[in-house]
């Protein structure tokens, strides 16, 4: 297992921008796909997108086109660009790094970071 840990989330009004970023505690980095999941009580975590080792990119499809996943491998952070922001949006948003991408897509994980609150009010 890695370490991660999350930080950005905060409380936003719907429309408006927030940059989550995830820092992973690994020299070896780069051979780890990383992937966004969220959660609100009582539902189950969800997946939101994941990028892998090689740069492949995968979004929920309610994210699209509001959603980027970006990398800096010099830095160890992946970071979450989230725009348009709606209220359905509000959630846990956790970090998560894993040598498959597919166990992502699969809505699983190896490693997990403590999570960060986004709220967004409409």
């Amino acid at each position: 297992q890695v370490q991660l840990e999350e930080s950005g989330g905060g409380l936003v009004q719907a429309g408006g921008s927030l940059r989550l970023s995830c820092a992973i505690s690994d020299r070896t980095f780069r051979r780890y796909s990383i992937g966004w999941f969220r959660q609100v009580p009582g539902k189950e975590r969800t997946f939101v997108g994941a990028m892998s080792w090689s740069g492949d990119v995968h979004y929920l499809d309610s994210v699209k086109g509001r959603f980027t996943i970006s990398r800096d491998n010099a830095k160890n952070t992946v970071y979450l660009q989230m725009n348009s922001l709606k209220p359905e949006d509000t959630a846990v948003y956790y970090c998560a790094a894993d040598t498959n991408i597919a166990t992502m897509l699969n809505g699983g994980s190896g490693s997990w970071g403590q999570g960060t609150q986004v709220t967004v009010s409409s």
